[in-house]
């Protein structure tokens, strides 16, 4: 009798809805749905593969195309011939001047702002909210952009401004140079560093700041010896996305600073450069002979991939250092 009853209330309807289900109904729907997720995870993979895979033909083109261009001729000597011949040695180093740059400017600035959206600006003020729509614009502001608006703010205003202030209004920094350069890159990376660092802090435990203030430290104190050093991994990983991306930028230079051709490298702040991006851009598009160039290219670009691996795995290590050193 009981099981009777076990199977009529397994096969008993159910409203659902107003629409009335039974048993074998519902398992029917419930497989079929078991049987759709159990195909995403071969779908993910496949998709996981597929990026990796193009990744991997891209990064061996740009291998077997530039390998055997690097010389150490290729990285030591200037272009000749039309930048058909010689070396890149000006563009690594403007490159390396550039990005070395950009992080002093940017990091400060980024730091000082994710701070004040953190622990002194309230949530709802206008102030935080006003900086926080800035700060997802910038983000999705096209890189060209950034570059006119250094040439108009960087070169045109504070440049000339400088030149009528300290120079008699002769021409020193109101024309395209390094500095104006490196700030319109600082300036397009600002929205990485300040996000990765907020979220740095975030994730500090509460516990950490309560006992600093229970101890008597004032806000500033907490700020200096808890928070920065509790959060300097996340302030180093900002500073690794800004490098990659300001490493690799073309368009905000093309105005501010990059030059086609130098037969000197950057010794003031004032001076235009060569930087390896430009110099890919150049190549590809100015030579007058552009087959060849076409093995210069490949070396350049896999240089400049190089370049920008070495820079991020420099500040990989020294993040490491500093989490062991403040783990410790």
């Amino acid at each position: 009798m009981s099981t009777d009853s076990a199977i009529t209330s397994d096969l008993s309807p159910t409203d659902v809805g107003g629409i009335t289900l039974t048993a074998p109904i519902l398992s029917g729907r419930k497989s079929r749905l078991m049987r759709k997720l159990s195909l995403l995870p071969i779908l993910t993979g496949f998709l996981t593969l597929c990026v990796v895979l193009m990744l991997v033909v891209v990064l061996w083109n740009i291998i077997a195309g530039g390998i055997g261009g690097l010389t150490w001729e290729f990285l030591t000597a200037n272009p000749t011939e039309g930048m058909t011949k010689g070396g890149i040695f000006p563009a690594i180093f403007g490159t390396v001047f550039l990005v070395i740059l950009m992080t002093i400017f940017a990091i400060p600035v980024g730091v000082a702002t994710a701070i004040f959206l953190r622990y002194y600006a309230r949530p709802d003020s206008r102030m935080a909210r006003l900086v926080r729509v800035a700060v997802n614009n910038l983000a999705g502001v096209p890189s060209i952009v950034f570059g006119l608006f250094g040439l108009g703010f960087f070169v045109q205003f504070v440049g000339r401004g400088i030149d009528k202030a300290f120079y008699g209004g002769n021409l020193a920094f109101g024309q395209p140079a390094i500095i104006w350069a490196s700030l319109t890159l600082a300036v397009l990376t600002l929205p990485v560093v300040i996000v990765t660092t907020e979220e740095a802090m975030r994730a500090i435990p509460r516990d950490y700041i309560e006992a600093s203030y229970a101890l008597g430290a004032t806000r500033w104190q907490t700020i200096w010896h808890v928070v920065i050093p509790n959060s300097m991994a996340g302030i180093l990983t900002g500073g690794i996305l800004a490098v990659s991306r300001g490493a690799g930028e073309v368009a905000p230079i093309m105005f501010t600073g990059a030059a086609y051709y130098l037969p000197y490298l950057p010794a003031k702040l004032n001076d235009q450069f060569m930087e390896l991006g430009y110099h890919v851009y150049v190549l590809s598009t100015q030579s007058p002979d552009v087959e060849k160039t076409l093995p210069l290219l490949y070396s350049t670009v896999l240089v400049l991939l190089l370049l920008t691996f070495a820079l991020n795995a420099l500040a990989v290590l020294i993040r490491m250092r500093l989490r062991m050193r403040y783990a410790g």
